[in-house]
């Protein structure tokens, strides 16, 4: 668990691109369909409301005996008062008012409408209650009750593929993986939490078959041969495993087969100190193959459990580099048909796609096994160790997301899912 935590934490370069963008595109398309069928409905409640204020005037003139008797007197006196002392000097005039009295009731009746919209408000509310629940109501009660959600449609599958194929894993993959989660699911409202839930049950499949750690043989010593391309981490990766397989009580012997480069040595010599496993050198630009064949001599005659040989870093389109280290596999096979017994292909992580052509590579001259992949902290597009078990189904034996020693561990299909999709995070 403290590696899956590191995992978590390192790999989130690629957890928070997947995630940021699969939490983008469902509110995208929730916020679509909220506003769609909500455009409608909205003017019609809204012309409810305007049409009972302009009726009930019309009806209180029926009832205006009841309601005057308690609020008009109390109106009334007040403004006799004040248009009594104008009214004083012209007595018949009013004489003349006395007659149209209820031409004073309809005055009164005018600002009727004031207090009787005074209850009238009391409907109201309900009446403006409706069309806030069906757009602004429901739009903020559903971000607080619960995630928005949109239609897995094509549209939503398009938008999936291309944020998969942007974190490195396949078109053919990409494709594979978005019909495969919304086979039984297409047309219904996923979240965005479903929608990871999904994505990494995917990956999940997808990488259990290949999750198998490095097999450990009978046959003494077991050889090991380590490849990769220059800086992928063959080195630190050799010198990681011979300290965890010396941890297991296994007897281990590390030899230091990239004799162009002196740092490579003095490197391997380092982590070889550090597991207590000894390193054997040859002089600088001296033949690597003929150091292979030296070192499963002295593995034999000591005893050791396993020989771990690192070679040269080597680009996969240079012809020349690639037949010397079909010259190592040649020359130690002449010592042990049946060697190497396993060959690790050492992968970068940030190298994305063109992984995959490294891996067709190297299993048509060395035969690759097993594969480790490296430098997962240090790029936001994880998902090409997702095409690769894929494609090829070879064994990824261990991932590694930094330079500790405890770094490197058995790759595990359920944890690395979640922590690329962002899922734990969520």
């Amino acid at each position: 668990m403290a590696f899956f935590s590191k995992l978590k934490d390192r790999l989130f370069k690629s957890s928070a691109k997947l995630e940021k963008g699969l939490d983008a595109i469902v509110e995208e398309g929730a916020e679509a369909a909220v506003s769609q069928p909500d455009v409608s409905p909205e003017p019609a409640p809204v012309e409810t409301p305007v049409e009972t204020p302009v009726e009930t005037p019309a009806e209180p003139p029926v009832e205006a005996p009841v309601a005057p008797p308690v609020e008009v007197p109390a109106e009334a006196p007040k403004e006799t008062p004040t248009e009594a002392p104008s009214e004083v000097p012209n007595a018949p005039a009013q004489e003349d008012k006395v007659q149209p009295a209820p031409v004073r009731t309809e005055p009164v009746a005018k600002p009727m409408p004031k207090p009787s919209l005074t209850p009238v408000p009391t409907p109201k509310p309900e009446s403006v209650e409706t069309p806030k629940a069906g757009l602004l109501g429901r739009l903020i009660g559903r971000g607080k009750a619960e995630e928005p959600r949109r239609v897995l449609d094509d549209e939503m599958l398009e938008q999936l593929e291309d944020l998969l194929v942007g974190a490195d894993m396949g078109v053919d993959t990409a494709l594979r993986v978005t019909a495969n989660m919304a086979e039984g699911r297409y047309g219904k409202r996923l979240s965005a939490r479903e929608i990871k839930e999904l994505l990494a049950g995917e990956v999940a499949r997808i990488m259990e078959p290949v999750a198998r750690p490095m097999p450990i043989y009978e046959k003494r010593p077991q050889v090991v041969l380590v490849v990769g391309v220059n800086g992928s981490g063959k080195t630190t990766t050799i010198g990681k495993l011979a300290s965890q397989f010396k941890a297991a009580g296994k007897k281990v012997v590390i030899a230091a087969g990239d004799t162009f480069r002196a740092a490579a040595v003095e490197q391997l010599q380092v982590w070889g100190d550090r597991a207590g496993v000894p390193v054997l050198t040859a002089p600088e630009g001296s033949d690597p193959a003929s150091l292979a064949f030296d070192a499963m001599t002295r593995a034999q005659e000591d005893g050791a459990d396993l020989l771990m040989i690192d070679t040269a870093g080597r680009l996969q389109n240079r012809a020349d580099l690639m037949e010397e280290l079909a010259k190592i596999v040649r020359v130690i096979r002449k010592k042990d048909e049946t060697a190497p017994h396993n060959t690790l292909l050492v992968l970068d992580a940030t190298t994305g796609q063109n992984a995959l052509n490294q891996v067709e590579t190297f299993q048509k001259l060395a035969d690759v096994s097993g594969l480790v992949m490296t430098k997962l902290d240090g790029t936001a597009k994880g998902g090409v160790l997702v095409a690769l078990a894929d494609k090829f189904g070879l064994p990824i034996h261990a991932i590694g997301v930094g330079e500790q020693i405890d770094d490197l561990a058995p790759f595990d299909p359920e944890e690395f899912a979640a922590a690329l999709t962002g899922l734990e995070g969520s």
